[in-house]
C-alpha cells in the first residue's frame, strides 16, 4: 500500500465521490481513480461500490478505511510538529466536547487558545461519548472531553479525570409532572433521551432498570443532539435526563427544572480522553492547558454563576 492510495481512500470517504475527492486533494479525477484501482488490485479485494448516487464502501473498504484514517492523520500530525520546530505556524485541531462543557468553559477556552495559537484551525464536535469514541478510534478527532465508564476499553484509550457530577430528570417549567416524587410516576410520559445501539443498555440500566422501572419503547424518543433533545423538552412536553451542570448554562437555566425524584442515578466521571500511546501535538496540548486554566480560574471565582456551577462539580485535578 502506498500513502497516496490511502489518502485517496480517505478523501473519497470524506467527500462521497471521486470527483469531490479529486478537488479536495488538488488532483485530477483520473489520478484519484487510478490510485484506488491500483489499491484494489494490489489487495485483490473490492474496496469501493461505485454507483450513480456516488461511491460507497464494501466491508473490506470500511476496515481498511479505519487504518487509513489513522495513518493519514498521524502523518499530518508529524508534518505539523516538524513545521512547529521550523518556526512555522498553522495546522488543524479536531476535538469533541460533551454539551455541558460547551455551555460552560468552551468560549473562554477558545479565546485563550486563539491568543496562543491564532493560526490553528479548530474543529469542534458536540460529542456524546458513544459518538466521540468511534471518531477517535478512526482518527477523526484528536481528543475528547467526555464522560467515561469502567467499560471503556483501557487497551484503546487513556483518561485524565476532570470532574465527578450527578445527573437528574428534567422537564420544562410548568410541566404537569414537575413536582413528581418518584421515577415510577413518570413512566407514562414521553421521553427524549440520547443513546446509540452500543450505549442503549447502559443508558436504560442507569435511568430505568436499576430502579425497577420499565418504560414503553413507544414513549422513548432518541435525540442525537442536545439542541434537538432540549427542543423536545421545551415544546413537546417530553421529559429527559441530563448532567446537573447543564442546568446552570444560559441555554436552559431560565426554563428547565430538575424533577427531584427519590431515585438517584450513578455518578458520572468526565475527563480528557485520548487514544492510548498517542502523544498529543502542540495544538492539542495548548488547548488542554487553556481549558484547565479556565476551569481553575472559574473554580476560584466569587461570581454567583461560577459558584452555582461548581456546586454540581467535584474537581479531580
Amino acid at each position: 500500500m502506498k500513502l497516496h492510495q490511502l489518502q485517496a481512500l480517505v478523501a473519497v470517504a470524506d467527500t462521497g465521490s471521486i470527483r469531490a475527492a479529486a478537488r479536495l486533494a488538488g488532483l485530477s479525477q483520473a489520478a484519484v481513480s487510478k490510485a484506488l484501482r491500483e489499491l484494489e488490485s494490489e489487495q485483490q479485494l473490492a474496496l469501493l461500490q461505485r454507483g450513480a448516487s456516488g461511491v460507497g464502501f464494501t466491508e473490506s473498504g470500511r476496515k481498511l478505511l479505519k487504518h487509513a484514517r489513522l495513518i493519514v492523520g498521524q502523518l499530518e500530525h508529524a508534518h505539523e510538529e516538524l513545521a512547529e520546530l521550523r518556526g512555522e505556524h498553522g495546522g488543524h485541531l479536531s476535538i469533541s466536547l460533551t454539551p455541558w462543557i460547551i455551555g460552560t468553559f468552551l468560549p473562554e477556552t477558545v479565546l485563550r487558545f486563539h491568543e496562543a495559537m491564532p493560526e490553528v484551525r479548530l474543529e469542534i464536535f458536540e460529542g456524546f461519548t458513544a459518538v466521540a469514541l468511534p471518531r477517535m478510534r478512526d482518527g477523526l478527532i484528536d481528543f475528547a472531553v467526555s464522560p467515561f465508564t469502567a467499560s471503556m476499553p483501557e487497551q484503546e484509550f487513556e483518561v485524565e479525570p476532570l470532574f465527578d457530577y450527578a445527573s437528574c430528570v428534567i422537564a420544562r417549567k410548568g410541566h404537569p409532572c414537575a413536582d413528581s416524587g418518584s421515577l415510577h410516576e413518570l413512566l407514562e410520559q414521553n421521553w427524549a433521551v440520547n443513546y446509540t445501539a452500543t450505549s442503549y443498555a447502559d443508558v436504560m440500566r442507569n435511568l430505568f432498570w436499576n430502579h425497577g422501572a420499565h418504560v414503553d419503547l413507544r414513549r422513548l424518543h432518541c435525540a442525537h443532539s442536545t439542541s434537538l433533545l432540549l427542543e423536545l423538552v421545551r415544546n413537546a412536553d417530553m421529559l429527559s435526563y441530563c448532567p446537573r451542570p447543564l442546568l446552570v448554562t444560559e441555554a436552559v437555566r431560565d426554563w428547565v427544572v430538575p424533577i427531584e425524584i427519590a431515585e438517584r442515578f450513578e455518578i458520572s466521571r468526565l475527563g480528557i480522553i485520548t487514544r492510548r500511546n498517542v502523544v498529543l501535538n502542540a495544538a492539542a496540548t495548548c488547548f488542554v492547558d487553556c481549558l484547565l486554566t479556565v476551569i481553575r480560574s472559574r473554580a476560584r471565582s466569587a461570581k454567583a454563576e461560577n459558584r452555582a456551577l461548581f456546586e454540581h462539580l467535584t474537581r479531580l485535578f
